[in-house]
């Protein structure tokens, strides 16, 4: 399972990006996506874009 962003909730702030520990969010034309084939879920425990994301409900398990 991976991560997904919802592009209406998502400010674009960037922050989701910047604590990636596998560097699979990237933005793409004004919009961020996680690469379900990198993202690990930060292995189990807490992912680090969701405890970080400012906007709740923007990032969730797809």
């Amino acid at each position: 399972m991976a991560l997904k962003i919802d592009p209406t909730q998502c400010t674009n702030c960037g922050t989701c990006e910047s604590v990636c520990p596998t560097s699979s969010i990237a933005e793409k034309k004004g919009v961020y996506r996680i690469d379900a084939a990198t993202c690990s879920e930060c292995d189990g425990g807490d992912p680090e874009c969701m405890d970080n994301c400012p906007v709740d409900g923007c990032i969730s398990y797809a």
